[in-house]
């Protein structure tokens, strides 16, 4: 039987021990900018898939995601370990790294907003200036007939 309102707990609780075993425990420089975005456990408990993102050092510099891929993949037995200590469950769930393409993704929605907005405005700009093509009223007005004065 699925208890999912266990695993939601679990994978929040697996998220804040491995968010601070990277900041405060595993020294390795590779994962000094990776950050824990989400985590998801499958519905036994027995598989934790942990997402994650890595900044750059600077903003226009690129992130080093294969350094962070492999440290995370080193640093995997270490994170499990804490993970069991944490939880204090009789299965420790074995840690599955997974790179969040979801800030990629919610940038290039941002961009693709941005080119609708300015397309808006554009065409805002050339409606504002705009004429009817034909008449200026294109409705027909319904004729008054002149013998309705004699019924």
């Amino acid at each position: 039987m699925v208890d999912h309102a266990r695993a939601r707990r679990l994978s929040k609780r697996i998220t804040q021990i491995v968010a601070a075993a990277l900041e405060h425990e595993v020294k390795d420089p590779r994962l000094k900018m990776v950050t824990i975005t989400d985590t998801r456990v499958t519905g036994d408990l027995r598989e934790a898939t942990v997402y994650y993102t890595v900044l750059g050092e600077r903003v226009d510099a690129d992130p080093d995601a294969a350094g962070a891929a492999a440290a995370l993949a080193s640093a995997t037995g270490v994170l499990r370990s804490m993970v069991g200590a944490g939880t204090g469950i009789r299965h420790t769930p074995s840690l599955v790294f997974v790179p969040d393409h979801v800030p990629d993704t919610a940038r290039h929605m941002e961009e693709l907003l941005a080119r609708t907005r300015e397309s808006d405005a554009e065409v805002a700009r050339l409606a504002a200036s705009a004429r009817p093509a034909g008449d200026p009223d294109p409705y027909r007005v319904p004729r008054e007939r002149e013998d309705e004065g004699d019924l």
